[in-house]
């Protein structure tokens, strides 16, 4: 294992601190502008362009619409010893943070992804300066990544290579406590409609075959089940189309499935049966089946060496975190952040937004109009700021700490699944996509 020895202990600490500093009020009025103009996933434009103009305005290179996706950006920084160190032959490290900045339908910011876009920024700032006022040799790149909310902006930029040549990337991300070690699951989800005859339901009703009868049989089959799925895992249903009249057998209905867990070998379990118990209801009506496979969040795992990096100096900044045991067992939701930490080590801690001091309040937490309120105050702002510095000193560590990259990758291939390539998910999807029988 690598020395633990720490960024703080040497100059360039307080660059990448006061880098920040220098900054606090120019972010401070990023994250106002981005909060007072909420936008859905994929229509992030406004909060697109602030982005990529101030990180433009800061020197970093940057690309709008990276990768064909209207509202993601990249935005890098190399200094000039890089390039050299490039043409000598020699290894040169990279480091990733992430920025999203889509808000919620009717709530706004109750996300806090206002916050979350300024720490990616915050913390790239930090590494830039370091890198660049001591012409140290490393790269560092901001993924702008729109849509975490409905399908996950992070998975088509994995797979269009967003992400390929980082040895680490880091996010935070706001919530009413201080949880390093968070839990955080994964989730699928699902649309589902079924297709049967229509028919007068008083007259004829023995003409129709019931499309309803098969969202309600599944509502309840997804409800049995789950007496045999495991405690950590968890599955949510919707009925989003029950007919039209009710003196017409309805030819069609539709509903909506999330299903999460804490690893993947649980979360495949769960999916499996879900699609298994779908499929069965358009079996037992005589109905037809489509079934799309809409997202996949995975799990997030945790880097052990990045995660103990970022709580040492949070916690020299004035984080007060609680055991270990009580963080992992606190109550937590999905990100796609969990697709890339398991494409190369990761980290998603989150900071607490009510309270520099570490006061937990349960009443402000996500998706609340309370935390739309709470994403704006300079609590927030300070918290946010804090845990901006966490994310570059860990990173700046992952660029020019002797090994410690190399055990950041020791421990991700020790501790994540290999998981099936991209292409195999893409064949899968359309699989599901097609109808069939929807187990894959």
């Amino acid at each position: 294992m690598t020395q633990s020895t720490s960024v703080s202990e040497n100059k360039y600490a307080h660059e990448v601190k006061q880098a920040i500093d220098d900054n606090n009020e120019s972010l401070r009025e990023l994250s106002l502008k981005i909060h007072g103009n909420p936008e859905l996933g994929y229509e992030e434009v406004f909060a697109h362009q602030v982005l990529t103009d101030y990180l433009e305005k800061a020197g970093f290179k940057v690309t709008r619409g990276a990768y064909d996706i209207k509202t993601a950006f990249i935005a890098e920084y190399e200094s000039p010893a890089t390039a050299a160190a490039v043409a000598a032959g020699q290894k040169v490290h990279a480091v990733g943070f992430c920025s999203e900045y889509d808000a919620l339908p009717g709530i706004g910011h109750a996300c806090g992804h206002n916050l979350i876009a300024i720490a990616g920024v915050g913390a790239a700032l930090g590494v830039k300066a370091a890198l660049e006022k001591n012409n140290l040799v490393g790269r560092v790149r901001l993924v702008g990544t729109p849509a975490e909310e409905t399908t996950g902006g992070k998975i088509p930029l994995i797979e269009k290579g967003a992400f390929d040549g980082l040895d680490a990337c880091l996010m935070s991300h706001p919530a009413p406590a201080d949880i390093v070690y968070n839990t955080i699951l994964s989730v699928g989800g699902v649309d589902v409609e079924y297709f049967g005859k229509a028919s007068h339901a008083s007259a004829s009703p023995w003409e129709g075959v019931n499309a309803l009868d098969a969202m309600v049989l599944a509502y309840q089959g997804l409800g049995l089940i789950r007496q045999q799925t495991a405690p950590t895992s968890r599955i949510h249903c919707i009925i989003t189309d029950g007919g039209q009249a009710a003196n017409i057998i309805p030819a069609h209905a539709a509903g909506k499935v999330s299903y999460r867990a804490t690893n993947q070998d649980d979360h495949v379990k769960v999916r499996d049966n879900v699609l298994r118990v779908l499929n069965a209801a358009a079996e037992a009506t005589g109905c037809t089946v489509k079934i799309n496979e809409e997202m996949e969040y995975k799990s997030v795992p945790h880097n052990e060496l990045m995660a103990a990096r970022y709580a040492s100096y949070t916690a020299d900044l004035g984080v007060n975190y609680l055991p270990r045991a009580m963080q992992e067992a606190a109550p937590s939701g999905s990100t796609d952040m969990g697709n890339v930490a398991h494409y190369l080590p990761g980290i998603h801690p989150v900071y607490n937004i009510v309270s520099l001091e570490g006061h937990i309040d349960v009443s402000v937490s996500n998706h609340s109009i309370k935390f739309t309120e709470q994403a704006k105050t300079e609590v927030a702002h300070s918290a946010t700021i804090r845990s901006a510095k966490g994310l570059a000193l860990t990173g700046l560590d992952v660029l020019i700490e002797p090994g410690f990259a190399e055990a950041v990758k020791a421990d991700f291939d020790k501790s994540v699944p290999k998981d099936v390539s991209h292409a195999q998910h893409k064949m899968a999807r359309a699989v599901i996509n097609a109808g069939g029988c929807g187990c894959h």
